[in-house]
């Protein structure tokens, strides 16, 4: 593999190897132990000399309780991602929102008698639903959650689901993907 001078362009930095291993207050023999990696190639990642494969990343990454993908998202050059807001209504509902590969954050407002069945971004994700001001009614196949200020629920998004303002109303919404069903 060919010796990387610098890392400024590379799409990856896996100086967040050194920064994991040093937060759980393990030396690169002990890692090499636990993970199975040697600690010659660990140091070689630590220092963005070489790149891992995907068993080595597999290791590495079970090492320290995470999945290879989180490990790779981790290492990823550019560790904040910026989005600007987008703002749609449904109905009476009128919402902003921000979205990425994991989760969409909506935050919507909605006078009293308002009511929306299937809200928009939907795949197989996990809702939940906490009111800000006022008091929104989700109903469910099988529950009808009455919230008030303070107060949250979280559920399937799959499900069939209507929210209904009972009162002027603010509220955040979350979409967070579901990464293994079962």
């Amino acid at each position: 593999m060919p010796i990387l001078k610098t890392h400024e362009h590379l799409p990856f930095d896996f100086q967040v190897l050194r920064a994991l291993r040093q937060q759980h207050y393990m030396t690169l023999d002990a890692l090499s132990s636990i993970s199975g990696v040697s600690a010659a190639v660990i140091s070689k990642l630590e220092r963005n000399q070489q790149t891992p494969g995907i068993d080595t990343l597999y290791r590495l990454a079970r090492a320290f309780g995470l999945s290879a993908t989180d490990l790779l998202a981790m290492s990823e050059a550019a560790l904040a991602h910026r989005v600007a807001e987008k703002s749609h209504s449904t109905g009476q509902f009128d919402f902003r929102e921000i979205r990425y590969a994991n989760l969409a954050a909506l935050l919507g407002t909605a006078p009293a008698g308002a009511n929306i069945s299937r809200p928009e971004v939907h795949r197989d994700d996990t809702e939940l639903c906490w009111v800000w001001e006022g008091r929104l009614q989700l109903t469910l196949p099988r529950e009808v959650c009455d919230m008030r200020a303070g107060e949250s629920v979280q559920f399937d998004a799959i499900q069939e689901h209507t929210y209904a303002a009972i009162e002027d109303t603010r509220f955040l919404i979350l979409h967070l993907r579901k990464d293994k069903r079962y």
